[in-house]
């Protein structure tokens, strides 16, 4: 689209955008909504607001995120089309436009436009990253993460202003465009766990001996293994203990030497093994254990996360690896690491796991798996064709990845261009479509309950 800007600017008078176009205004919040403070509604349904989604109704069938309340008649009620926010977190953009009456926690503040204000167009301009800071600035607190914005404090927000239909033209161009932009991402991400899931499984069928990676087709023979999990694996495989083949080195030490490294689980990724190091200065509140180039670092608390890595340099790791270190010429390290991180093996180790809300996995147990490997020789073969398939999906990963990264930076530009009034949208012809309220923000994007009792506190 070749979105053009207006014909003429001015000086807006705020740090936050320094022009914008000459028909539009600046005003003071206080005079585009007022303050909605009503309780006792306590038939209505929670609502939540996420930083990147808005305001939701909180889904309470969900035990794991359900919130006891004390008394709901002290809730404030939240009409459909107003605003809320999280006082607290107002200026990391949580807020939205409510989709329906609900209610939110006394410690929300709740704001209904005006019928000069389009609540929609309000809230793209909330969530920009120029107006999250200018809500910094308003904010009041003795420590940054607990400063919170009172109506007093946002309603003296200066805000930009267009006529209302311009404004209403505004937000339902950026739905119209956010809706395809993140349709394109929602699929992007659907791509990488697609090919994820493909570079697992040839891993996984190269290991376990469903294919012979010298043909790519099924081994000639089969023979049975007499181990009921494992089934038939290639006549020429052998089968032993896995104790036998590796040992739990147990070397446990209250020191790390400067040229060593310091593993923790949380520096693993789990399925792909790879070691993000940490910055700064390492202590530790427990003893650690040492490796060695070579060993095999087995996550064992919550097993089934995957966090299985084979570092090439000596150092220390928390107590939740194991530490398995080779015993026989026959078995090459990379092809154990493997082997320990299939879905088979991780499957199995977490069908043994013991306590219910840490699990953790035991020597003993992982020790007398029954192990099934080729020749070392076909083990080079195995690592080679996983090196080079993950070599060439990674590539793809990569790729896709960065496209969906650029369609993010796209998405962000175009809202604030628009909202500005750096780009002129008025003459766009607007299609119907439909909006689909789907998050497509980072994993560890966060929501914030409407009803969080630590913004009550």
């Amino acid at each position: 689209m070749k979105l053009r800007p207006y014909p003429e600017y001015k000086d807006s008078g705020v740090a936050w955008v320094l022009k914008i176009p000459v028909h539009w205004s600046i005003r003071r919040n206080g005079t585009l909504f007022a303050q909605r403070n009503e309780t006792n509604w306590p038939d209505l349904p929670i609502l939540e607001v996420s930083l990147k989604t808005g305001v939701t109704v909180r889904n309470l069938d969900n035990l794991a995120r359900k919130q006891m309340m004390s008394d709901r008649s002290l809730y404030k009620r939240a009409a459909r089309g107003d605003l809320a926010y999280n006082m607290m977190r107002m200026w990391q953009g949580a807020v939205g436009v409510v989709p329906q009456d609900g209610l939110v926690s006394p410690a929300y503040v709740v704001v209904r436009p005006y019928s000069h204000a389009v609540p929609k167009f309000y809230e793209y301009q909330f969530r920009m990253a120029a107006y999250k800071a200018e809500v910094d600035g308003y904010s009041r607190g003795i420590v940054k993460d607990r400063n919170r914005l009172y109506w007093e404090d946002f309603k003296r927000i200066p805000s930009l202003f267009p006529k209302y239909e311009e404004q209403t033209q505004i937000a339902r161009f950026l739905d119209w465009k956010t809706a395809q932009i993140d349709r394109f991402i929602r699929n992007k991400r659907r791509l990488i766990e697609l090919l994820k899931e493909k570079k697992q499984a040839l891993i996984n069928q190269a290991v376990t001996g469903r294919i012979d990676v010298r043909t790519g087709k099924p081994y000639p023979e089969y023979k049975d293994s007499g181990v009921p999990w494992l089934g038939k694996v290639p006549a020429g495989w052998n089968i032993k203990r896995l104790k036998f083949l590796c040992r739990n080195v147990n070397q446990q030490t209250s020191e790390k030497a400067p040229d060593e490294a310091y593993i923790a689980l949380e520096n693993v990724e789990s399925w792909t093994g790879r070691i993000t190091f940490p910055d700064g200065e390492i202590t530790f509140d427990s003893l650690v254990k040492k490796f060695k180039p070579g060993d095999i670092l087995f996550g064992k608390l919550r097993p089934y996360l995957a966090k299985v890595t084979r570092p090439s340099m000596s150092g220390v790791c928390v107590g939740e690896f194991l530490v398995l270190r080779i015993m026989s010429d026959d078995l090459l390290g990379e092809f154990l690491e493997y082997k320990l991180r299939s879905n088979q093996i991780i499957n199995l180790v977490n069908s043994s796991t013991y306590g219910a809300k840490m699990p953790r996995a035991d020597w003993t147990f992982i020790g007398n798996i029954r192990f099934s490997y080729p020749s070392r020789k076909e083990q080079e073969a195995i690592v080679s064709f996983i090196q080079h398939i993950s070599k060439s999906i990674d590539t793809a990963i990569t790729g896709t990845q960065r496209e969906t990264d650029l369609m993010q930076e796209y998405r962000t530009r175009l809202i604030s261009d628009v909202v500005t009034g750096k780009l002129d949208v008025r003459g766009v012809v607007v299609p119907d479509f439909e909006k689909q309220v789907e998050d497509v923000t980072t994993p560890d994007d966060s929501e914030i309950p409407a009803c969080d009792h630590e913004a009550m506190a």
